[in-house]
């Protein structure tokens, strides 16, 4: 692990402990500089550093290995991201406003379309490698991950690629998207599915 890597590590609990500290400053001076210092902190910081890193940085699909020499994009935006995958309630706000979601995943790099619904329960783990079209709807528990590990030797093989969604797609209850996946326009994925890295998704199945 280089020692970008490490330092990326402590990303997390910068973020909380600064977060504290605006808790803190509102509790003893409340006003609107202290709650916009407390946004920033919870919201902005995350998304900044992860704009700046992938200007520098970019993460790459395919496939790359962990436990090298050499830095890892991805592992350093899993890091930035990991407050909203460890207090899911920050991205659930969003999600209670109409369209406010669909434009925070813009901000970090995903094409999305409009008339998108997110269910306030849905769970994106790589808010950047997403590409969705219009109307398409999140039932609840959904899930999407644009990356898997897997272990290979001594090493940890990473394989990244970007989900890719059509128009007018239903996404049953309980679904987990898997990296590369495809889903036509149209499509309706059944209750709890599954969909496997690079599975395709063409036709709409029967009810």
């Amino acid at each position: 692990m280089t020692l970008l890597s490490r330092l990326l590590s402590f990303f997390p609990a910068l973020v909380m402990a600064i977060a504290l500290i605006c808790v803190v400053w509102i509790l003893m001076s409340p006003g609107f500089l202290s709650i916009l210092a407390l946004l920033f902190t919870l919201y902005g910081f995350p998304l900044m550093v992860y704009q700046l890193h992938q200007r520098f940085y970019p993460v790459k699909e395919g496939i790359s290995y962990l436990l090298t020499e050499e830095y890892s994009p991805w592992w350093g935006t899993h890091q930035i991201q990991a407050i909203y995958n460890s207090f899911p309630v920050l991205e659930t706000i969003l999600r209670l406003v109409p369209g406010l979601f669909s434009f925070w995943l813009r901000l970090w790099g995903s094409k999305v379309g409009s008339q998108v619904y997110w269910t306030p329960s849905v769970s994106i783990i790589d808010r950047g490698l997403l590409e969705i079209g219009d109307r398409v709807i999140f039932g609840h528990l959904t899930t999407t991950s644009s990356h898997v590990i897997k272990p290979k030797r001594d090493d940890l093989m990473l394989y990244v690629k970007k989900v890719r969604i059509g128009n007018n797609v239903f996404f049953g209850a309980g679904t987990a998207v898997g990296p590369g996946a495809t889903v036509a326009d149209g499509a309706y994925v059944p209750f709890s599915s599954v969909l496997y890295p690079e599975q395709k998704v063409e036709v709409c199945p029967e009810l």
